[in-house]
């Protein structure tokens, strides 16, 4: 290299140096960086889905942008001329219009809006199998209760954020639904009907709803949803991240890579995975055809139409809704007609849901009397009423939503429109009992079969006969790491209802000494350092026999 070469590499990076000092003592940021890039992540592989969500919403918001440089948000009426024939001539709104421009006359349009579709799928997916995970591991527990009233505010936005997305096309699949929010509205005692004016801007379908859902869809929704991102990074690093129990792994010391150089070129090669998957899905499966629909018309009814699968638990909810007195309860009150068919079902049925996972740490809390801290996760087998109830709630939820696909069941698999309906009534009622007791033996059956694992070791199959004449089966012991996990686990105890400063025994504490015993009456206790040496004397005792047996056949 020359000494020009090398003088001018010098210069350049002397220039980019003091760039840096100068953003660095404006801004500050250095310090910042050197934390976070000496923070330390896991490596387990159930932590990958909550990077998933948030690669899914980057590629949101990229194809978003593309997508808002075209689409016009008018609802005033045109004629379409654009280069799908079948529909040329046809009245329609100008927002449908741009929708078919995109598709059609837009290089790379139609692959963008399916990459936006089909990461939106992934993000809601992505999202809601992390929130399961942390509830079936307990990552919920103090002093992370914020951060999963955050992951639950993450969920409620961005279904928000889906509703408001396909309903921008105004094409028949997105004006079903907004008659389906029209009708919850107007079931709003006293105010639905000024809500419903207030959100359409006049009867509807209105003038002005598409441009206010795409003013909330770029602005408005996005910006809370990076906001609760934020938030919830900030608690990640402040409260540092939970990890799996092992040997060596305490609760104030996190076991794994850090951000840098590690962790970050990690990060960087799985974005460009999810990004392939989310092209390759948008390249081959087509997903919201909306020249297969058609403009809206409020006149037919049509059906065939479906939500996307995380919205449609509100659909699911009103169609399970029995049709008869008391639940179709409508009457007169206050100058007005009061029609809870309508406003019932979505909120019993569909904000319970919503409602128990919001509140459920502080549940637990209460029930359990435990105000520690948690850094360590537990295994799902190792709360079983805990992991009872997550299951019982993914079978609820799974109903409504199936049930918001009720007609197309019956019509592809020619049955009653009625039997499905009462057979996923029996599912949404008992389904999740059921499916509570089911996972409830489970998880004590697989405590059980773990505590005689660190007991016994694992079966040989290799059967041999004692000096004295018994015949028994040689066990191989567990290693370290293995059966660590094994017996590391805590398992609360009954805790009975307790008397106040005054010696009394309120019926709030009643109520949660009898949750208690529900939940803890059934417990494994985990192998104790007693039990586990006096198993290894006698694993110790039966080799020896073993050895002393084959020397005397020798």
């Amino acid at each position: 290299m020359s000494h020009t070469s090398v003088q001018k590499d010098y210069q350049a990076k002397t220039n980019t140096g003091k760039i840096a000092n100068y953003l660095d003592q404006r801004v500050g940021m250095s310090g910042i960086i050197k934390e976070f890039g000496r923070k330390i992540f896991p490596d387990h592989w159930s932590f990958m889905f909550g990077e998933v969500a948030l690669y899914s919403l980057v590629i949101l918001i990229l194809s978003g942008t593309f997508l808002t440089l075209w689409f016009n948000p008018s609802m005033a009426p045109t004629a379409y001329d654009g280069s799908y024939v079948p529909m040329k001539g046809t009245e329609m709104s100008v927002a449908y219009a741009s929708a078919l421009d995109i598709s059609f006359d837009i290089r790379g349009g139609l692959l963008l809006r399916q990459i936006h579709h089909w990461a939106a799928l992934l993000f809601m997916l992505a999202l809601t199998i992390h929130m399961l995970r942390v509830f079936f591991t307990g990552a919920f527990r103090r002093p992370r209760e914020l951060n999963w009233l955050v992951g639950c505010a993450l969920l409620i936005v961005g279904i928000l954020a889906g509703f408001t997305g396909y309903s921008l096309p105004d094409d028949v699949l997105s004006g079903n639904g907004l008659r389906i929010i029209d009708g919850i509205f107007k079931a709003i005692p006293l105010v639905g009907t000024y809500l419903s004016l207030f959100f359409f801007g006049g009867e509807f379908p209105g003038t002005l709803l598409i441009s206010r859902l795409y003013a909330m869809h770029i602005m408005v929704i996005p910006a809370i949803l990076l906001l609760l991102v934020a938030v919830h990074m900030f608690m990640v690093v402040l409260h540092k991240h939970t990890q799996y129990p092992g040997p060596g792994r305490r609760e104030d010391n996190v076991v794994g890579f850090p951000v840098g150089p590690v962790y970050a070129a990690k990060a960087g090669g799985f974005f460009f995975i999810v990004f392939g998957i989310i092209a390759f899905l948008a390249s081959t499966f087509t997903i919201n055809a909306i020249w297969n629909y058609g403009p809206y018309d409020p006149s037919p009814v049509q059906a065939g139409t479906q939500p996307d699968w995380y919205v449609g638990f509100g659909d699911g909810a009103l169609r399970l809704w029995p049709g008869v007195w008391p639940f179709h309860w409508e009457f007169n009150f206050l100058g007005g007609t009061w029609v809870l068919s309508v406003f019932l079902p979505f909120a019993l049925m569909a904000g319970s849901v919503m409602m128990a996972m919001i509140f459920w740490p502080w549940i637990e809390r209460w029930v359990t009397k435990d105000n520690r801290e948690h850094h360590l996760l537990d295994r799902p087998r190792n709360a079983p009423f805990r992991t009872g109830v997550g299951v019982a709630g993914i079978i609820g939820y799974g109903s409504l939503m199936v049930a918001a696909s009720s007609d197309l069941i019956a019509t592809h698999f020619h049955v009653s429109l009625n039997d499905v309906a009462y057979v996923l009534r029996f599912m949404f009622v008992f389904g999740p009992l059921i499916g509570f007791l089911i996972t409830y033996r489970f998880c004590l059956a697989l405590q059980r079969k773990d505590r005689e694992l660190v007991l016994h070791g694992i079966e040989s199959g290799q059967v041999v006969q004692l000096p004295h004449g018994e015949f028994i089966e040689v066990h191989k012991p567990l290693d370290e790491y293995r059966r660590y996990k094994l017996v590391a686990f805590e398992s609360p105890e009954v805790i009975p209802a307790q008397p106040n400063k005054k010696g009394k025994i309120s019926l709030l504490e009643k109520t949660r000494g009898g949750l208690s015993k529900i939940w803890f009456q059934d417990r494994v206790a985990p192998v104790t350092p007693a039990e586990l040496e006096a198993a290894h004397h006698a694993h110790h005792d039966a080799v020896e026999g073993t050895d002393s047996s084959a020397q005397i056949e020798k």
